[in-house]
């Protein structure tokens, strides 16, 4: 395994992590934002969905961006885009802001189809499996985010 290859991987997992934490934030913050708010059930199902939604639906796009633009570049936009919804989710009061916030947010989500084709150019055919599993190992950003942000 070279420098460079080690480097992209260690680099784009730590990326990846940061993504999925944001992903699924609402996963973790809407169960204040429910008792806050007074949501339903429907509704919190609702605010909870959207970001793994709006991920899903994304994900093909990106992926096809990332053969045409580079997955360095847009893993580079995906987390600076997504800064600004990060931030503003702390100014958002009624349902319909946090429903858009999740639109926007679950565009990380659909990180993996830019960080799986982006490491896999930088190792050999015996190797990529290896470094699939260790990127695959940045889905840990919803356990680190969990134990970081929500204390009961």
């Amino acid at each position: 395994m070279s420098t460079r290859s080690t480097a992209v991987l260690l680099v784009t997992t730590w990326a990846f992590t940061v993504c999925f934490a944001v992903w699924m934030m609402f996963g973790i913050i809407g169960i204040p934002i429910r008792e806050q708010l007074g949501l339903t059930a429907f509704e919190f199902s609702l605010l909870t969905a959207t970001p793994v939604l709006s991920g899903a639906l994304f994900r093909l796009p990106l992926g096809i961006w990332t053969d045409r633009f580079g997955g360095r570049r847009l893993m580079l936009v995906l987390l600076l885009g997504c800064a600004a919804p990060v931030w503003l989710s702390a100014y958002a009061t009624v349902l319909w802001q946090f429903l858009l916030l999740g639109l926007a947010l679950g565009l990380v989500g659909a990180s993996f189809a830019v960080g799986t084709p982006y490491v896999t150019r930088f190792f050999p055919r015996e190797r990529r499996g290896f470094a699939m599993g260790f990127f695959g190992a940045g889905t840990a950003g919803a356990a680190l985010k969990e134990g970081l942000i929500y204390q009961p």
